[in-house]
């Protein structure tokens, strides 16, 4: 049986990121490499010059490749209807400590950290957070990736993403139904 090593990538959320949209709001999505290996996250709208994407990426390679991996990239994407995407920057996450201790102990899990964002004339501007977890000598799963849920966070309604994008705030509307529903309410009409 073939023995591979499984890096996971949790993607946390980028903050002081360059805006550039000059209309509308801008919507990010990362690119993560490793090796040969790609992924995409979902695309999140930016505000504030932050991003949040909360996603989890699973690279597999056999045991002597991981011996080659030397870092991972992450390229942040501002997409665009009509074009590409623009880069607007990207962060290289050296492997070389994480790989050599996940090896000698089995498994190495770090927090989610903050990187700078590197952007094209080489300067930073921001940063992204990112968590690895490297275990190795483990058969091949078939898991690319899958959304981290926060338990404490229900599931947004309709009516919740209206009152959002009215800006409504949910406590004027459940006061204005009660104050309408009471008996003195009632009485005065």
């Amino acid at each position: 049986m073939k023995k591979e090593g499984i890096l996971e990538v949790l993607l946390v959320s980028a903050k002081g990121i360059r805006k550039k949209n000059f209309i509308g709001k801008p919507k990010y999505y990362v690119v993560i490499q490793c090796g040969d290996q790609s992924h995409k996250s979902k695309i999140t709208p930016g505000k504030d010059e932050k991003a949040l994407w909360n996603e989890k990426f699973t690279f597999q390679f056999t045991n002597s490749h991981w011996q080659d991996m030397t870092h991972l990239k992450l390229k942040i994407i501002n997409e665009e209807k009509f074009s590409e995407g623009k880069f607007i920057g990207e962060t290289t996450v050296h492997l070389g400590g994480v790989l050599t201790e996940g090896n000698e102990k089995g498994c190495i899990e770090l927090k989610p950290t903050p990187y700078n964002v590197v952007l094209e004339d080489d300067t930073y501007k921001g940063e992204i957070k990112v968590g690895l977890k490297f275990v190795s000598n483990v058969e091949m799963q078939t898991k690319t990736h899958e959304f981290i849920i926060d338990e404490k966070q229900a599931p947004w309604s309709i009516c919740e993403k209206v009152y959002n994008f009215l800006g409504i705030p949910h406590w004027k509307i459940f006061f204005s139904y009660i104050n309408r529903a009471s008996p003195l309410a009632m009485k005065k009409q």
